[in-house]
C-alpha cells in the first residue's frame, strides 16, 4: 500500500512540473522540425477566447482552429514570417502576444519607458531639492540681525529655568 501512494504521490509530483500543452496528438506534424516551428509561432499567437494565453496553451476550439492554420500553412511551404503575416491579416494584430513596433503600436512601445526615465527624473529633482530645502530650514542665514538677537534674548532666558526643572 505504501509502495502504490509513493508511486501516485511521484505520478503527480512529476506530471505537475511538465508543462501543460492543449496541443492534441492528432494536431502534431509528422516532421520534427516543422512541428518544433509551429509550436514556436504557437507561443507567439494569443488565443482570441481567452486573450491571455497562447493558442499552444490554450484548450478554447478558436485556439485549435489557429494551430491547426498554422501547421497548414507550414505544411504548405510558408516561412514563418509568411504565416505571422497571414494571421495577421486575418484576425489583426491583435493575434500577436507581443505587437509589431509600428506607427500604430508607437505609443505602446514608449509610454514605459518615458514614465520610467519621467520618473527618474522626478525623484532625482525631488531629492536634491530636499536636502537645499531643509539646510536652509535649519541654518540661521534667513533670520536678520533684529530676529537673531531677539531669539539670542530669549534662549538665554529659558535657559535657566530648563536647569532648576
Amino acid at each position: 500500500m505504501r509502495r502504490a501512494l509513493a508511486a501516485v504521490a511521484l505520478a503527480l509530483a512529476v506530471s505537475a512540473g511538465a508543462p501543460a500543452f492543449a496541443v492534441q496528438p492528432d494536431e502534431i506534424m509528422a516532421d520534427p522540425a516543422k512541428e518544433a516551428r509551429a509550436r514556436e509561432l504557437s507561443r507567439e499567437l494569443r488565443c482570441m477566447v481567452c486573450q491571455n494565453q497562447s493558442i499552444d496553451d490554450s484548450e478554447a476550439p478558436l485556439a485549435r482552429d489557429l494551430r491547426v492554420l498554422v501547421r497548414e500553412r507550414i505544411a504548405a511551404g510558408d516561412s514563418d514570417r509568411q504565416v505571422i503575416d497571414f494571421l495577421v491579416a486575418r484576425y489583426g494584430e491583435f493575434v500577436l502576444l507581443k505587437p509589431r513596433f509600428n506607427p500604430h503600436t508607437l505609443l505602446l512601445w514608449l509610454v514605459p519607458p518615458l514614465v520610467l526615465v519621467g520618473g527618474g527624473v522626478a525623484l532625482w529633482r525631488f531629492g536634491r531639492r530636499r536636502p537645499a530645502a531643509s539646510a536652509a530650514a535649519t541654518s540661521g542665514a534667513h533670520l536678520t540681525p533684529e530676529e537673531e538677537s531677539r531669539l539670542a534674548a530669549l534662549m538665554s532666558e529659558e535657559a535657566p529655568e530648563e536647569r532648576r526643572t
